[in-house]
């Protein structure tokens, strides 16, 4: 039983993509950034044929809603986040940039996300819904990236 045991630990550190923290946060906040990019071009591709005052309303909600949200919940998630990633020493898995438990929650979200699109809602409001996420995921990632290029130069300021 013990030679099992034995076997199956090395094949899990043998697949086991393993990466230095400062990897882990260029992953959080490259992933941040694009997915903050991907709803913001989806916002902007659904008011390319609204008129310029419902574009403008619409950006300027939304732009109001993303320092709230940024502020507010993404920064919390963010540093919730950090706090496990920097202690960390050695190789860890390259998923642990974030917890099992956001995963659900990712999950969670493109569920909503995938049923808002196709809801009868207009996609004027989603627009700015789209837009105020999108939009915080870019402001909250700055601090992923803020730690890292710390972390690259051995500085011991904080962030």
């Amino acid at each position: 039983m013990k030679g099992f045991k034995n076997r199956k630990e090395h094949v899990l550190k043998k697949w086991n993509p393993g990466v230095h923290k400062a990897w882990l946060l260029f992953i959080a906040g490259t992933l941040w950034i694009c997915v903050g990019v991907m709803l913001d071009i989806l916002a902007f591709h659904w008011l390319k044929n609204e008129t310029h005052h419902k574009v403008l309303i619409s950006v300027v909600v939304g732009f109001l809603f993303a320092l709230i949200i940024h502020h507010f919940g993404f920064l919390k998630v963010v540093d919730k986040n950090l706090n496990r990633i920097l202690p960390m020493e050695g190789a860890r898995c390259a998923f642990s940039f974030i917890s099992w438990k956001s995963y659900l929650l990712i999950i969670i979200m493109m569920l909503m996300g995938y049923g808002l699109r196709h809801s009868h809602l207009p996609k004027l409001y989603l627009a700015a819904l789209y837009s105020a996420i999108g939009t915080a995921l870019i402001l909250s990632s700055i601090r992923y990236l803020r730690h890292l290029i710390k972390m690259l130069k051995g500085s011991d300021e904080p962030c």
